[in-house]
């Protein structure tokens, strides 16, 4: 079983749709026992990066979250679920993350059309788990309007451009991100999924 944060942001239905696809079995809940007995963490999100602490912290989610990771339970963040995985953001306000990676999250600069919302390409970077199989220039679907700004550069394992090298997938030891939605980028999407349920199995 694997437990969707739910802290009350996010299309989480679509997402707990897309892992079952993959065969993973899977709850929303917000309860502690849950997450405690699960094999790995799912922090979804849409909206803002202030707000959404706000709620994980209100729930006492986050010292739950970040206790299991580095007990070494696989989690996987999901859009605006990335970006909390990291220190600080300064979408509303100045705010801490989970902090389970170095780098802050800052707004898209406004060269271009904000939020970058639609398909766009990945572009590999070393060796990721969640790119296996995946073909060079795949298009995947974003939705956001702030990016992760990653301190240590190996964490990112693709990009996606958008007038800057937005950081689109991260990875750290039994840590993961995807700044776009798996759900809604078709075979793609799944197959990157996929490839988080072999990290669990293996």
């Amino acid at each position: 079983m694997i437990a969707i944060v739910d802290y009350g942001m996010g299309n989480l239905r679509s997402a707990q749709k897309a892992f079952e696809y993959v065969g993973l079995e899977t709850i929303i809940t917000e309860d502690k026992g849950k997450l405690l007995d699960s094999r790995a963490i799912v922090v979804p999100g849409v909206g803002a990066f202030y707000d959404a602490m706000k709620n994980i912290r209100a729930k006492g989610l986050d010292d739950i979250i970040v206790g299991e990771v580095k007990k070494g339970k696989p989690v996987i963040g999901i859009c605006l679920g990335m970006q909390l995985l990291f220190e600080r953001g300064l979408e509303v306000q100045e705010c801490e993350g989970l902090a389970l990676l170095k780098g802050d999250i800052l707004r898209i600069p406004a060269e271009v059309k904000i939020p970058h919302m639609g398909w766009n390409q990945l572009e590999s970077k070393g060796e990721g788990k969640l790119m296996k199989g995946i073909e060079e220039a795949a298009y995947v679907y974003f939705v956001h309007s702030y990016y992760a700004k990653a301190a240590n550069p190996e964490n990112v394992k693709a990009t996606t451009s958008y007038g800057i090298d937005i950081p689109a997938i991260v990875e750290q030891d039994n840590i993961f991100g995807l700044q776009f939605h798996p759900e809604k980028s078709s075979n793609v999407g799944l197959k990157i999924l996929d490839n988080f349920r072999r990290v669990i199995e293996c």
